[in-house]
C-alpha cells in the first residue's frame, strides 16, 4: 500500500467502502461523498485503464472517452509503476463476466 495516502482517516474510509453490500449502496454512498464531476473523472480513469490494457492507442482512447492525454498518461503510469490496483479490479471484473 502506498504510504502517500495511508492515514487513520483513509483507513476508516476504506473500511466503510468495504461495508457496502450492493451496487445500489455504492451509488448512494459515492453520490453523497463525491460531486458528479469527481465521479465522472473516476469513471473515465477506470475506463482508460481498461482500454490501455487492451492496447488501444492514445488517439482511440481520446476519441472514445474524451480523456486528455495527460489523464491517459497518468493512468498509464499507474498501470506501469503503481500498486496494481487497476489490474486487481479489472481482473476480478473479468473473472465475474
Amino acid at each position: 500500500m502506498s504510504k502517500k495516502i495511508e492515514s487513520p482517516e483513509m483507513d476508516r474510509l476504506m473500511e466503510g467502502i468495504l461495508c457496502l453490500k450492493s451496487k445500489e449502496e455504492a451509488y448512494q454512498f459515492f453520490e453523497d461523498l463525491c460531486t458528479i464531476n469527481e465521479m465522472e473523472s473516476l469513471c473515465q480513469r477506470f475506463e482508460v485503464a481498461g482500454m490501455l490494457r487492451q492496447d488501444e492507442t492514445y488517439q482511440e482512447i481520446v476519441e472514445k472517452t474524451g480523456a486528455s492525454t495527460a489523464t491517459i498518461s497518468r493512468v498509464k503510469r499507474a498501470l506501469n509503476y503503481g500498486t496494481d490496483g487497476y489490474d486487481l479490479i479489472i481482473n476480478r471484473l473479468e473473472e465475474n463476466d
